[in-house]
């Protein structure tokens, strides 16, 4: 079983630089006195150049804050130009029990965020010629039905593979809840894959699917020779310089004060602590659950669209749209935006402009990540309830400058 690494010293041996050293609480971000600078990070844009509604006590930050005296936010919204957070706010508890509250270094559970991921380290092993978008899974993986084994890697990741159950589903592996260390996850969803039929023929129509992104961390872990896990650390983690960033076990998750506890809404209004739950594995696997904060998703979407994670023509492969989705498929932020899915990525368009990015749900969480790179604008969105961002996340693509 692989150890993960300390999570804020992993990537000190690289010497690679925070985006905004002493980053505020809430405001525009300038380095702290001695602080070195990262020189992947372009200037602080000037305040006349932002929104006023995008700035500390702006339309964005009020409603937000709203939210949160309602009862209806907790975590983390940060506003980004240029590479450059300027709202940064945190709302909320991250452990009621013990009185923590979220901050700007608070890690919350990505949910289906953690997609993006993966699906930049299928693509650095595809660019690095160890395997093919348009091979199936059978060519890396055996024992899976011989019609299972005909989906292709292009398929699983953009959810048209027909592989795994339905997004929404009471099935589950037996033996589920006793899992309790990485092994008995990864030895137990491989087994249990490999009994499930195919939903529909791969390609003839779109199906989101959580086991077919699990499906891809296996092929990462069959193919690099090394575990998902460490992979993804080495090769996504590392190169974008995330210090917040992991997929932290259950009892990482309850000894350390700076990762959030979620906390599932009840039918009663009364929120529960997720940590109390079956709800939260021991650890996460390729389609959920690396936690994150929302100043290392800035340097992801930073390190991503600046082409250093990928070469540039991989990184328009991952975050342009593969699959055009209907309004069955998902619903639009925003009306008029016509939809697609890419390899890990979504892509949201209009006449006027472009977003990439992903969301997450599940119980005790919800997340979302808008990047425009056409003007360089991000928004990130991370609560640890399950009240939803939506209202916020299309609030902030309304206020956000067209391209």
């Amino acid at each position: 079983m692989s150890t993960a690494p300390s999570r804020r010293s992993v990537l000190g041996f690289l010497g690679t630089a925070p985006v905004a050293a002493g980053l505020a609480t809430a405001g525009l971000v300038t380095a702290a006195p001695g602080a070195a600078a990262d020189p992947n990070a372009r200037s602080t844009p000037p305040r006349d150049s932002v929104p006023r509604d995008l700035l500390p006590g702006g339309r964005l930050d009020r409603y937000v804050a709203e939210r949160a005296a309602a009862g209806q936010f907790s975590g983390t919204v940060l506003v980004a130009h240029r590479g450059r957070p300027v709202l940064t706010r945190s709302h909320g508890l991250a452990d009621e029990s013990r009185g923590i509250p979220n901050g700007t270094d608070t890690s919350f559970d990505l949910a289906s965020m953690t997609k993006s991921f993966t699906g930049v380290a299928v693509a650095r092993l595809a660019q690095d010629g160890k395997l093919g978008f348009h091979e199936p899974l059978g060519t890396y993986l055996d024992g899976f039905p011989a019609d299972v084994a005909k989906a292709t890697v292009h398929q699983l990741l953009t959810h048209t593979s027909g592989v795994g159950r339905p997004s929404k589903t009471d099935q589950r592996p037996p033996g589920e809840d006793d899992w309790d260390s990485e092994d008995d996850i990864w030895q137990g969803m491989r087994a249990f894959l490999r009994t499930l039929p195919l939903r529909f023929p791969p390609g003839t129509q779109y199906g989101y699917s959580n086991d077919g992104y699990f499906v891809l961390g296996a092929i990462v872990a069959a193919v690099s020779g090394q575990s998902y896990y460490d992979y993804v650390r080495r090769n996504v983690f590392a190169p974008a310089g995330l210090t917040d960033t992991d997929f932290f076990t259950r009892p990482a998750v309850l000894a350390d004060r700076r990762i959030a506890h979620g906390y599932v809404t009840q039918p009663s209004g009364e929120r529960v602590d997720i940590t109390t739950t079956p709800w939260l594995p021991y650890v996460g696997s390729p389609y959920h659950g690396a936690f994150s904060s929302a100043p290392d998703l800035l340097r992801f979407a930073t390190a991503l669209h600046g082409n250093r994670l990928l070469s540039g023509p991989f990184t328009r492969v991952v975050t342009s749209g593969r699959h055009a989705l209907g309004p069955g498929d998902r619903p639009p932020v925003l009306p008029g935006e016509t939809q697609f899915y890419g390899y890990g990525h979504s892509e949201s368009v209009t006449a006027k402009r472009r977003v990439v990015g992903h969301s997450g749900s599940g119980p005790g969480r919800a997340t979302n990540l808008d990047a425009f790179p056409d003007n360089d604008w991000l928004v990130v969105v991370l609560t640890n309830h399950d009240t939803g961002v939506k209202p916020i996340v299309a609030l902030a693509r309304e206020l956000v400058p067209p391209s």
